[in-house]
């Protein structure tokens, strides 16, 4: 399986106005072919079932649910934290969170990695410092992995940056799950890594 690129949505069904199905089916409808599902508050079951549901909305345009933990869910896709754990687990694609080049050192059989923040987040104020542009760049040299740009990405512009410095797409929460119109909101953003590659 490739590794995501373009516009990638992490979920937060706290900070959705019209709810998590809503959000990623605009997403979805407005480009964006990859969803990392959090929500790791919920017991398993929940989860499972939620994991059901955005693969449903996903399969019409043969996009991807990716689970955020080493659990995939009944699906073979999982996203890791930094910490752990080593090695990853098998699946058909595993991707790990990173912050810095010591992290990026470690990985091993992931697949690809996002790097953050780029910028300051509201989702996680005082992570930091963002590395900005050239932070990015710096990093993306390094990698052993493609990378995603993570953190206060909510831009035409930004995105244009981050792509301009070697990711390969960008992971959004905020700028989605917040959106009053998710579709819209994706449309912008994917339109940007669009030009960009």
């Amino acid at each position: 399986m490739t590794a995501p690129s373009g516009v990638v949505v992490l979920t937060d069904r706290l900070v959705t106005p019209g709810g998590l199905d809503r959000a990623v089916a605009g997403a979805v409808a407005g480009g964006v072919r990859w969803v990392v599902l959090r929500e790791k508050d919920l017991p398993r079951a929940e989860r499972a079932a939620l994991a059901t549901d955005l693969r449903a909305i996903l399969a019409d345009v043969g996009g991807t649910l990716i689970v955020a933990g080493p659990d995939p869910l009944g699906g073979d896709a999982v996203h890791l934290p930094a910490a752990g754990p080593y090695p990853p687990p098998t699946h058909r694609l595993v991707g790990r969170s990173c912050h810095n080049q010591a992290e990026l050192s470690r990985l091993t059989t992931e697949h690809y990695a996002t790097i953050s923040p780029v910028w300051p987040t509201r989702t996680k104020p005082g992570y930091g410092p963002p590395l900005g542009p050239d932070g990015l760049r710096k990093l993306v040299e390094v990698s052993p992995v493609p990378l995603l740009a993570l953190g206060g990405v909510e831009t035409p512009e930004q995105v244009t940056a981050c792509i301009q410095a070697g990711a390969t797409g960008v992971a959004v929460l905020g700028a989605l799950m917040r959106a009053q119109d998710p579709c819209a909101a994706a449309t912008t953003l994917t339109r940007a890594t669009n030009e960009e590659r």
